[in-house]
């Protein structure tokens, strides 16, 4: 038997240690450093076999945009199990240590970046969000539908930075459904910093913002570029390469002022855009598709629903719906059962139900749908929720539909 008890601040280290092993990395003194910090600034529990940390899961203390409202929401991150000690119950014992406290705490929601898809959806994790990798061909100019917006460009310190932006994303996360808050400590040592942790041969932030100097901004670029690979020796020559990794803007035409931009930065002929969402305006007023292409789509942000009540009752409703729901929660077990939604755009309750359930699904599944990025119809169609009255799928779709899908490219 293992002991699940709170990793003090004298062990974070030895964490750290487990982690490097479980994800067979080994980085250098200033990523360890960077580590540490940002170890001591979360919520900490291990599993102990005696004296040996066998197992260990951290917690970012967010709060995650949802449609309507802000919720608390802790972000899992280093979650591992000693290679010694694994199929012995050490994931689901911490697992559960960390439902409990977060459910203790008031949090009606968790999330987490799935390493290893398959694992987390036996704890009642659903795949909430979708990211997809967006490329461009940048070695002849950017063909657009739409105007760009005319007001200038200029660049920011990325000292500056976080006093620039920081205000804008906080208002652009508002209007997009999950998308977890940013700490100063995030935004410096995960966006901002000067080298990469991935890869160092990119550059270090560049920030390019548009609007007049004296006005507030209508929108930023954040990236880094690499310089091209000249080939020779029998290698094929590779373009400069233009990362961006994050554009928000208040409207399309500053987004394609935006595009336009870093797909014009001299020395270069490619631009990769890493965790964009499904419905980036991009897709839509890129005149060319040969030349803005998805390369790869994914599950981004996976999402718990920890006191159903709560979250149900928290967010808000685009249309008006009446169901009974059938809730299995082998893990939380005062989510599991029947229960009557009456939601609408005024509000919505959530009570126990004696009369038989329209819709019957599991906790993950009711996560997958709740922001609004996976159709409860699609889960219908895939055999994953039973719809036992017909046209409840569509009317709880109806209720849940959000103007633009979720999303975040916020990994932790």
């Amino acid at each position: 038997m293992v002991d699940i008890r709170e990793v003090p601040e004298s062990d974070i280290d030895r964490a750290l240690e487990l982690a490097y092993l479980v994800f067979h990395d080994r980085p250098e003194k200033e990523v360890r450093e960077k580590h540490h910090a940002l170890l001591a600034s979360c919520d900490r529990i291990g599993a102990y076999d005696g004296t040996v940390l066998a197992g260990f899961m951290a917690a970012h203390d967010f709060r995650l945009s949802v449609p309507g409202a802000d919720l608390p929401c802790p972000g899992l991150t280093f979650v591992g199990v000693a290679p010694t000690h694994r199929r012995r119950g050490v994931l689901t014992g911490l697992m559960d240590e960390m439902l409990l406290r977060t459910a203790d705490a008031g949090s009606p929601l968790a999330a987490l970046w799935a390493s290893e898809a398959a694992i987390y959806g036996r704890f009642g994790y659903g795949s909430a969000t979708t990211g997809v990798t967006i490329e461009i061909d940048s070695t002849r100019p950017l063909a657009l539908r739409i105007d760009p917006d005319p007001r200038p460009l200029r660049l920011v310190d990325p000292e500056e930075a976080v006093a620039v932006i920081g205000p804008f994303h906080e208002a652009a996360r508002a209007g997009r459904a999950g998308r977890p808050t940013r700490s100063e400590q995030r935004w410096a040592e995960e966006w901002l910093a000067e080298q990469d942790e991935e890869d160092e041969e990119l550059s270090p932030p560049r920030i390019i913002v548009l609007g007049e100097a004296d006005r507030p901004i209508a929108g930023y670029v954040l990236y880094r570029t690499k310089p091209d690979d000249g080939g020779g020796a029998g290698r094929t020559r590779v373009p400069g390469l233009v990362r961006v990794d994050e554009l928000e803007a208040d409207t399309p035409a500053v987004a394609a002022a935006l595009w336009e931009c870093v797909a014009s930065l001299d020395l270069t002929g490619r631009v990769r855009a890493w965790g964009r969402p499904v419905d980036d305006p991009l897709l839509h007023f890129a005149a060319d598709r040969d030349q803005v292409r998805i390369t790869a789509q994914f599950p981004a942000l996976w999402l718990r629903l920890v006191d159903v009540h709560a979250a149900l009752t928290r967010r808000s409703w685009a249309a008006p719906v009446e169901v009974v729901l059938e809730v299995h929660d082998v893990r939380m077990p005062a989510n599991a059962g029947r229960f009557r939604l009456e939601a609408g755009p005024g509000g919505a309750t959530y009570e126990h139900a004696d009369s038989a359930a329209d819709l019957a699904l599991d906790v993950r599944e009711l996560a997958a749908v709740y922001l609004g990025g996976t159709r409860v119809g699609e889960l219908v169609a895939a055999g994953l929720v039973r719809e036992h009255t017909p046209g409840a799928a569509a009317a709880l779709d109806a209720a849940l539909r959000t103007a633009v899908l979720p999303h975040t490219s916020d990994e932790f």
